[in-house]
């Protein structure tokens, strides 16, 4: 089945690029030029990835990542023509998943959007992988990516998902942040390790009851993160 993504900019020849490359590759390509329909797009539909300028009309791309966490997973990466690291943090921050600079290669643009989805699809070998990981009153669903504690859900992001994933498969285990931005966001992210921080932090806001106590995720001071088995 094609893969949808929504591109969002308000530069119509930045999206009329994207989207001509991205069909040459048999995606199905849905456009928005402006904040406010960008988030109707993704109320009305369902996407596999999002491209999402950070400078848009009527509501910026961080305004738009942010209500978009409110109700759905879908891998969002940001765009952003400024290089400053705190424009990519404070997008991490809102939930994105990724972010690529602008002028951006279109075949870089291409790559990462194939590897987060590749990343974040159903797998298809479900014996290679328990479909359901218990720890305590925590349950992950490794097949359609789901998180419940106490029976409740937890709406994780892509990433958030794929970071607790590691760490409850392998309790006990201690990870650093080195080792945890390879696994999880590849060899090839050009990011630091402050993402992993990032992620750590919005991770345990959701799943934690007190997230300055963890019960779940923990860290080993100097070392990294590892999640404590029950």
């Amino acid at each position: 089945m094609a893969k949808r993504v929504l591109v969002v900019d308000d530069e119509k020849l930045i999206v009329k690029g994207i989207r001509f490359s991205l069909e040459q590759d048999g995606m199905e390509v849905d456009c928005a030029y402006d904040g406010e329909e960008a988030l109707e797009l993704v109320k009305a539909n369902t996407y596999d990835i999002v491209l999402l300028d950070v400078m848009l009309p009527k509501l910026t791309g961080f305004e738009v990542c942010q209500q978009i966490r409110e109700f759905s997973n879908v891998p969002v990466v940001m765009l952003t023509a400024k290089g400053d690291d705190m424009d990519k943090i404070l997008g991490l921050e809102y939930g994105a998943d990724d972010y690529i600079t602008k002028p951006f290669n279109i075949l870089e643009v291409k790559a990462r959007i194939k590897a987060i989805i590749r990343r974040t699809s159903p797998k298809e070998d479900k014996e290679a992988k328990k479909a359901v990981i218990e720890n305590g009153d925590m349950q992950l669903h490794t097949d359609d990516r789901r998180v419940y504690i106490a029976g409740k859900e937890i709406n994780l992001t892509a990433k958030e998902f794929e970071v607790l994933e590691l760490l409850i498969m392998n309790p006990n285990k201690v990870y650093s942040r080195e080792k945890l931005l390879k696994c999880v966001w590849g060899e090839d992210y050009p990011g630091d390790v402050r993402t992993v921080d990032v992620h750590v932090r919005r991770l345990r806001e959701k799943i934690e009851t007190n997230p300055s106590e963890p019960k779940y995720v923990h860290t080993k001071w100097g070392v990294g993160y590892y999640f404590k088995a029950v």
